[in-house]
């Protein structure tokens, strides 16, 4: 039996990874409700140091940066009126970044993000932040739909558990690894840690 390919690899569109100077870091969903709220992440502080890193390597660099912040249930999840739905304070945006709201999983949905995008001219998109196998995942996909290349920093986002169907737990760790496998197929170039692109 041969070794399995990506469908990158397979179709030859494989694309190497971005680098800071030419591209637009897009950072999703950084907030307290992953700290201190229901959905807390086990990976959440080792995330948010590599986050920080590639925030302070763009901001010393000039480089685009955008922050999609998800609207959520008032007094619930994400709530937008109160401390779950603030912004983590180690990737927090300072004066004049760019902060994109969303109400869906998806950061293009319902939003003005791909005319952002358009306007910065960047073809190619940085992505870390939060959950992995929802709001990260379902941006990077729709990345192809709009004709951008992802570069997305495995280290730089986490999930969290969840109930599998026959009633057993999937761990973060594992939802997370089998996320970045799916995406490194067809959708993004993956790289470990935020140090690749510096």
């Amino acid at each position: 039996m041969s070794i399995p390919q990506t469908l990158f690899t397979l179709t030859g569109r494989s694309h190497a990874p971005a680098s800071l100077n030419n591209a637009t870091l897009l950072i999703i969903d950084a907030q307290e409700e992953y700290r201190s709220g229901v959905l807390q992440l086990p990976g959440l502080d080792a995330a948010l140091e590599e986050i920080a890193i590639l925030l302070a390597a763009a901001r010393a660099q000039g480089c685009a940066i955008v922050h999609v912040k998800h609207l959520g249930i008032p007094d619930g999840l994400l709530d937008p009126r109160g401390p779950r739905g603030h912004h983590l304070p180690e990737a927090a945006p300072l004066p004049g970044e760019l902060i994109v709201e969303k109400r869906m999983p998806n950061a293009f949905s319902g939003t003005d993000l791909h005319e952002h995008l358009q306007k910065l001219g960047h073809l190619d998109l940085i992505i870390c932040g939060f959950m992995t196998h929802s709001s990260i995942s379902t941006t990077v996909r729709a990345t192809k739909d709009y004709g951008y290349r992802c570069t997305l920093v495995d280290s730089a986002c986490a999930t969290r558990d969840l109930p599998t169907l026959d009633g057993q737990v999937i761990s973060a760790a594992d939802m997370h690894r089998a996320e970045m496998i799916a995406l490194a197929d067809n959708f993004a170039a993956v790289v470990p840690r935020a140090s690749a692109l510096l």
